[in-house]
């Protein structure tokens, strides 16, 4: 694969629509995943961190604008919304949700990868390599964790867990979202699940790292971003 490639997630229920972009953005340089559901979508978001996500409304599990809603409640990443739907008022609607772009079907493959890549170069290219604050920085590709003058890998879980907070520092998490984050829409964990996680990362990197916010969550200071 070529690392300078950006990664496209495509988020249809259709398979010949899938195929049909995989094939055109593919030989346009682009490196093309897919899901066909929702929950795959929000799960291939958070394991595989797409540059750019193409996400059609009429899924089967849930309605893409639902999909949308979720994905901005912890990510930033660019999304094109590509609909039957032509309604002005709900294209006015996904884009105030958080849509970076709205393509009607039938479209223009060309035209969908002119607006694919304005999209991208707004948000400066390809996704960031690292994420956090001054204090605690996640490398994404490496999956290690620095944390003041100490760096670690860091377990699948522990870079999910870290990943999700340290994307919006300061911001409060609940353990019903971090358990999103880490396992998934579909799995079923304990419910002290989160505890061990957050216990596993002190004791690599000091009781400071993560904050707990009494009744609410938790968080990663942005006092030192």
């Amino acid at each position: 694969m070529n690392e300078s490639s950006p990664i496209v997630l495509v988020v249809d229920d259709e398979v010949q629509i899938r195929r049909f972009l995989r094939a055109g953005l593919e030989l346009d340089g682009f490196v093309v995943q897919d899901a066909e559901t929702g929950n795959d979508a929000l799960k291939s978001v958070t394991l595989k961190q797409p540059d750019l996500v193409i996400l059609d409304l009429g899924l089967p599990d849930m309605d893409g604008g639902d999909v949308l809603e979720r994905l901005r409640s912890w990510s930033t990443v660019p999304l094109i919304v590509l609909s039957v739907r032509s309604n002005e008022a709900e294209k006015v609607r996904l884009l105030e949700s958080g849509a970076d772009d709205y393509v009607v079907k039938p479209f223009e493959l060309r035209e969908l990868m002119a607006r694919m890549r304005a999209v991208i170069r707004r948000f400066g290219g390809h996704a960031q390599s690292t994420i956090g604050t001054a204090q605690t920085r996640l490398d994404l590709s490496s999956r290690e964790l620095t944390h003041g003058e100490t760096t670690s890998a860091l377990s699948a879980k522990e870079f999910h867990l870290m990943h999700a907070l340290l994307e919006h520092p300061g911001s409060v998490l609940s353990r019903t979202q971090l358990e999103e984050r880490i396992y998934g829409w579909d799995d079923e964990v304990a419910s002290n699940t989160v505890e061990v996680l957050i216990h596993g990362v002190r004791r690599k990197f000091g009781a400071d790292v993560i904050r707990n916010v009494r009744g609410l969550g938790w968080c990663v200071s942005k006092a030192d971003a």
